[in-house]
């Protein structure tokens, strides 16, 4: 027998009989460390060991066998040949699947499968209706999803406009928190845009709740009177950013491979937002107030005269490969759950089905207006986040009229919470005390939490009458 690694299937094994480490090894007559060396794959698993498992737990050896390893080879291979996204997958890295994870494996050939269905159907319906396959309608991401992706690829940071915007801000003198007169100099200088304050008038002039107008003929930029020194900088920054930074701008959504116009255009607004905030708030500078101030969001805000919005905004996307901040998830939801911007920094993501988890601290943030919560979460696959949330409102009309609430939360990995003010008086050791959240009723594995909406997708009755839970019955 070959040296064979197959730590994986060892540790899922392990985990099926809900064994630990230390109780499997004393089963196997085997030390714990030579059993994390295996797991670990830094040991090949020999037919001693494969007898033991036999004997203890009656594991068919076949479970471990080299020609099944070679069956998934050879069908990944052909599920793998014609890769729609021009990739190439190479031999060393299917074997690595078919080795260690054949229950992966096989689910993507399940789902290869089904993919080659499907095409034959619309040939089948396309030949039916005389049109050609492609002209059939096709399942096309929506442009506001095509573009987080775009972001989110990049860990929500774009190095080559953050970078632009930095210089830009150093070459004209722009003063952490007083960067409105500036920006409103270059404007005029440079572009001979005029910059007022006050409403829009009559005519074709924009909604009440447009924050900035730009008239490319009269060279006039018209402000919302109801914005703040700071944000009346984001607003003209980003209106710089049209100007001066189109040509970068347009190079990235270039690289985006867009489906459509329109999502090209979010795109472009989604960069000139960011360069926005990457001119007010230079990197290093923002950077290292950060540190300085323990990421209290703030007093970081108010060092830099923008909104905790804003400033959780950025922090989200320090990071710069040779000058990293800590990596954060930005999220704000409505009173509805509806998820209006997320920007991650890390690999956290919520479900983009069954909305989000009520037992998260963003939600709770709007009973309590004008605190900043804290909250240590667990996922279901372990993982560990400190969580800050904050509730924030804003409305300029009358009496009656709505405002517009949002609840803004900032999260990272539990490893990274003691650089964070936030976990001073948690006790980030004790993970009985963490709030279990899941990424949505639809896909949480949590059978017995007691806010589950309805069940996951593949459950339709998870619990019954005797266990905590969803219920169809239930009142």
């Amino acid at each position: 027998m070959k040296k064979t690694f197959m730590g994986v299937r060892l540790k899922r094994l392990r985990e099926e009989r809900g064994l630990t480490q230390v109780a499997l090894a004393r089963a196997l007559e085997l030390s714990p460390s030579y059993l994390n060396q295996l797991e670990q794959n830094q040991r090949p698993l020999t037919v001693p060991v494969l007898l033991k498992l036999n004997a203890v737990f009656g594991v068919d050896v076949q479970l471990f066998s080299e020609d099944d390893e070679a069956r998934l080879i050879s069908d990944l291979q052909d599920a793998t040949r014609d890769n729609p996204d021009g990739e190439q997958i190479s031999l060393a890295e299917i074997r690595e699947l078919a080795a260690n994870m054949p229950a992966v494996a096989r689910t993507l050939l399940r789902f290869s499968k089904r993919q080659r269905e499907s095409l034959e159907r619309e040939e089948a319906w396309a030949a039916r209706l005389g049109l050609d396959r492609n002209e059939l309608v096709a399942v096309k991401p929506m442009p506001f999803e095509e573009v987080r992706d775009f972001f989110y690829a990049r860990h929500n940071h774009v190095a080559e406009v953050d970078e632009f915007a930095e210089r830009l801000a150093a070459a004209w003198l722009l003063r952490p928190g007083e960067a409105a007169d500036g920006l409103e100099q270059r404007l005029s200088h440079a572009h001979g845009v005029r910059v007022v304050k006050g409403s829009w008038g009559s005519g074709d002039s924009p909604p009440s709740e447009v924050q900035r107008f730009f008239d490319p003929t009269q060279k006039l930029l018209t402000l919302s009177p109801h914005l703040t020194v700071g944000q009346a900088a984001f607003q003209m920054a980003t209106q710089l950013a049209f100007l001066e930074a189109m040509p970068l701008i347009d190079a990235q959504v270039q690289q985006g491979a867009f489906s459509s116009d329109d999502a090209r255009r979010l795109a472009r607004i989604g960069l000139a937002n960011y360069f926005a905030g990457a001119l007010i708030l230079p990197y290093q500078q923002f950077l290292q107030q950060a540190e300085q101030l323990r990421y209290d969001i703030e007093l970081l805000g108010r060092s830099f005269g923008v909104g905790f919005e804003t400033t959780c905004h950025r922090l989200s996307t320090l990071q710069r490969p040779n000058a990293r901040g800590v990596p954060f998830f930005f999220i704000r939801v409505d009173r509805a759950g509806n998820i209006s911007k997320r920007q991650s920094a890390t690999d956290f993501h919520f479900s983009r089905i069954g909305g989000t988890c009520p037992l998260w601290n963003v939600y709770e943030a709007f009973a309590q207006p004008g605190r900043v919560l804290t909250q240590l979460a667990s996922m279901p696959d372990g993982r560990a986040y400190l969580w800050v949330a904050h509730a924030t409102s804003s409305g300029y009309g009358g009496f009656g009229t709505p405002s517009k609430t949002f609840s803004v939360g900032l999260g990272c990995d539990l490893r990274h919470a003691e650089r964070l003010v936030y976990s001073q008086g948690l006790n980030l050791k004790r993970s009985e005390g963490f709030t279990p959240i899941g990424a949505g009723c639809k896909v949480c594995p949590r059978n017995n939490c007691p806010q589950r909406a309805f069940p996951p997708t593949g459950n339709p009755l998870l619990v019954d009458e005797n266990r905590r839970g969803f219920s169809p019955y239930a009142s």
